[in-house]
């Protein structure tokens, strides 16, 4: 028998465990987790847990759009029934939920609206679609076991989805549904500020959508798919925010602006005045104001506070020809036209104020009042009514965030004069008659306002009818409201728009 020194043997039997070690690790290591990863393939499931959208709130703490539960398969969303459903025949449902929204078309187009882009649900307008990457969440997974046949065995694991966040907004929904229901029979567009700030608490467009209908899974799917095609080809475009993004004549409603201007440039004062005849004649052309239009009327004399009051053309031609069109969008642009006021919706217009290759001084006097080569959007038209009211600053108009807010160096007595105009044109002998002794639950309420009757189309035989305006105009501007009305094609800003606006500020001040 041959036999081997002792510490030989302890040094062969390590190498032999070494290399049996060495095997095992390969083996159960190297190989084990490439054999590991083919069985879990087969037998693990990643399931998305979609994670819910953060919950829009308005001023009040009502919410402006609902979480319902909801599931998804084969990238389609489907409701509960039809999840119980797959899954007794043993397929996955993804959780998942679907929006609601309260308002309805009330409140369409500054809420918006979401549907999918890809396999994730996104806004696709409005707050939805500006604060996409707010109220988005970060989805979660559920890892299971199935069978050979793809049917879930057992959890192994849950990582739950991250909510999006909520929002709390300025809008107030009981006001936007009163401002959307004084038009929501017409084509126009309402706004609502806070003068102080530019909080918007009413932003409302008509012809309006139902925003259900793209989320509703309790609805037929042909049902849902006919009803979002007819919105997609509506002739009447009830897709479009005219609030924001449609453009318009002004109207008279731009002599605010023009009357701004000449007092800024030093071209009238509060004792400029001019004895109305009625037309101005220049050549060939002529110029009536629009009383002398109904019956051949005149105003008699006039300084800028009764023109504002009686809304004379003839008075504002002739600032017109003083200031000059240069002049006249200098200052349309201080009070921020010919651009978005950058209100945190997308989609916002910013309007025309241009010069004209060719100009003449026909040209000039159309601008003052309104007509011409000008276009601006409502929301435009109520932020200068909101520059007046709170004492020369032009604010940036918000739903989320800080106030913003320039001040364009009108001077207090300047403003003070185109302040008793508005209030003059919302009293006795003013165009708004139907504001006229505004009162509320037996309490008076001063308004200042002005009216507009803008003319359009080819032949201008057509007109939309504004009117624009804020009060309490006795109480400091962050206890006011602005309020602007556009009926598209409405006619007079008098009989057609002043009540609607009378009608939402009763609904304001009746709370």
């Amino acid at each position: 028998m041959v036999s081997f020194p002792t510490n030989f043997a302890k040094v062969v039997l390590v190498a032999a465990f070494l290399v049996l070690w060495a095997g095992l690790f390969r083996l159960q290591i190297f190989q084990g987790n490439y054999f590991r990863a083919l069985a879990d393939g087969n037998r693990v499931r990643r399931i998305p847990i979609h994670a819910p959208r953060g919950i829009i709130y308005d001023r009040n703490g009502l919410p402006l759009t609902i979480n319902l539960p909801a599931y998804r398969l084969s990238g389609q969303q489907i409701s509960k029934s039809q999840a119980i459903a797959a899954m007794a025949h043993g397929q996955i449902a993804e959780t998942d939920s679907t929006r609601s929204y309260p308002l309805g078309p009330a409140a369409a187009h500054v809420v918006g609206y979401v549907g999918f882009a890809g396999d994730k649900i996104v806004g696709l307008s409005g707050l939805e679609q500006q604060y996409e990457d707010r109220l988005a969440g970060k989805d979660g997974q559920e890892i299971v076991e199935v069978d050979a046949m793809g049917n879930k065995l057992r959890t192994l694991a849950t990582v739950p989805p991250t909510p999006g966040q909520d929002l709390t907004i300025s809008l107030d929904a009981q006001l936007q549904k009163a401002a959307y229901g004084q038009i929501k029979d017409v084509t126009g567009a309402v706004v609502v500020t806070n003068p102080a700030t530019g909080e918007v608490l009413a932003l409302a467009s008509a012809p309006s959508f139902d925003p259900n209908v793209f989320t509703d899974l309790t609805l037929p799917a042909d049902y849902r798919q006919v009803k979002i095609k007819e919105i997609f080809t509506d002739p009447n475009q009830s897709l479009f925010d005219r609030a924001i993004a449609g453009t318009y004549p002004a109207g008279s409603t731009f002599k605010i602006i023009t009357a701004t201007a000449g007092l800024e440039m030093g071209k009238i004062d509060a004792n400029f005045q001019i004895t109305d005849p009625g037309i101005l004649i220049i050549g060939p052309y002529k110029f009536p104001n629009w009383l002398y239009l109904r019956g051949g009327g005149t105003q008699g004399d006039l300084n800028v506070v009764s023109a504002l009051q009686k809304s004379n053309d003839i008075f504002f031609y002739e600032v017109g020809g003083l200031v000059g069109a240069q002049g006249i969008i200098e200052w349309g642009k201080k009070f921020g036209l010919d651009a978005p006021l950058g209100v945190d919706l997308p989609g916002e217009a910013g309007g025309n104020l241009a010069l004209k290759s060719d100009w003449f001084l026909g040209d000039t006097y159309h601008l003052a009042i309104g007509q011409g080569n000008l276009l601006v959007t409502p929301l435009q038209v109520n932020s200068w009514t909101a520059t007046i009211a709170n004492g020369g600053s032009v604010c940036q108009p918000h739903l989320l965030g800080q106030p913003n807010c320039r001040n364009i160096g009108i001077q207090p007595r300047n403003l003070d004069l185109v302040r008793q105009g508005l209030l003059a044109a919302c009293a006795t002998g003013g165009t708004a008659w139907p504001l006229f002794n505004f009162t509320v639950h037996n309490t008076p309420y001063q308004l200042a306002c002005k009216t507009g009757t803008a003319e359009y189309g080819d032949p201008q035989d057509r007109t939309h009818a504004w009117l624009t305006g804020y009060g309490p105009a006795d109480l400091p501007a962050g206890r006011q409201v602005a309020v602007t009305v556009l009926v598209e094609g409405g006619g007079e800003g008098d009989t057609v728009a002043a009540p609607l606006v009378k009608n939402i500020l009763t609904a304001w001040f009746s709370r």
